[in-house]
């Protein structure tokens, strides 16, 4: 049996070693690490075990190629980096998927990868792509700034966490000349899991429960930013349908509606119940037709933030359409007396 440091020498380079050398595995990894061909094909049938290889042909002369496991990566000086090169080049040949997860994962693959090249500030990129039996994962890490702290120095917010929740809006980014910011919003929601890791703070949307989360931990203390991503391989999502979600199509194919996370607008234990917290919600919100709310986890708001949010922003801004969703009875009053006629 292989010994297991070197077997997981091998699975680094497996997917990429297969592909190139269908043939004459056995030579290649004799010849790399100075072995008889005895062993190397131990080394081959204990990675065939594993499913990081398929074996057909004759038995005396195999053809190898990747198995369900696969694995490659990448680490890249983000100066003058071409994010499709990488992915036609260095990942999609070693990954065979249905054409619309095919799609999904080539959007967020070159959105997410350019997001670094453009804005983190970093100089290297480490690149991560992983599929399993069922499912593909992808990891893009970066040493810049971080995503969080980018945001809230550009935009001049007062906390990092809100910096988080602008993100999870969309149509938020830093380099408008260059960027729409719908890059994260429209990926975080064509993936099933989705991700953003840095300056301590942890955005994650799970199509599986369909919200969004702030988490505060405190584990992602490096330098940078981390997005994770991953998509079951019989996934039926598509592009498009994700696009047409959040537009008015056939009509109007802008970036026109959002979902909001209401949770998302609280800051620790707080309550919402201040004029200032919803002026804080109501940021950009101008820039959509359509402003979905969602209430879920929310069980009560205060009068002074229903007022501000739906009679005041509202009557200022009649072009935006606020559709509040999952309201409790109490969240529902505060909605319904805000919005009453006033004598």
């Amino acid at each position: 049996m292989a010994k297991p440091s070197k077997l997981r020498d091998l699975t680094r380079t497996v997917t990429r070693d297969v592909i190139q050398h269908p043939d004459d595995l056995t030579r290649h990894y004799a010849d790399r690490y100075g072995i008889s061909r005895a062993a190397a094909a131990k080394y081959i049938l204990q990675l065939e075990k594993q499913g990081w290889i398929a074996r057909s042909g004759p038995l005396r002369r195999p053809i190898f190629s990747p198995g369900y496991n696969r694995k490659v990566s990448g680490q890249y000086a983000l100066t003058q980096l071409q994010e499709d090169l990488v992915w036609d080049n260095d990942f999609r040949p070693f990954f065979h998927f249905s054409p619309n997860v095919l799609s999904v994962v080539g959007h967020g693959f070159t959105e997410m990868l350019n997001n670094a090249i453009d804005h983190s500030e970093g100089t290297e990129a480490l690149v991560l792509a992983r599929q399993y039996e069922n499912y593909f994962s992808l990891i893009i890490s970066d040493n810049g700034i971080g995503i969080f702290s980018k945001i809230t120095q550009e935009l001049g917010l007062a906390d990092m966490r809100q910096a988080l929740f602008e993100l999870s809006k969309g149509k938020l980014t830093t380099d408008p000349s260059k960027h729409t910011g719908e890059g994260v919003f429209f990926t975080s929601r064509m993936f099933d899991t989705f991700e953003i890791s840095a300056n301590g703070l942890k955005f994650n949307h799970d199509d599986n429960f369909n919200f969004d989360v702030l988490d505060e931990s405190k584990e992602t203390t490096l330098n940078g930013t981390t997005v994770f991503m991953s998509i079951a391989l019989d996934s039926a999502r598509t592009t498009t349908e994700i696009y047409d979600q959040y537009t008015n199509a056939p009509e109007d194919f802008d970036f026109s509606k959002t979902v909001v996370p209401m949770k998302l607008a609280r800051f620790g234990d707080e309550q919402l119940v201040s004029r200032s917290q919803a002026k804080r919600l109501i940021s950009r919100f101008e820039r959509f037709k359509t402003v979905i709310l969602d209430f879920s986890d929310i069980n009560e708001i205060g009068q002074a933030f229903a007022d501000e949010l739906f009679r005041v922003y509202g009557n200022a801004h009649p072009s935006v359409e606020l559709l509040p969703t999952n309201m409790t009875e109490q969240v529902e009053k505060m909605w319904l007396r805000a919005m009453a006629p006033k004598a």
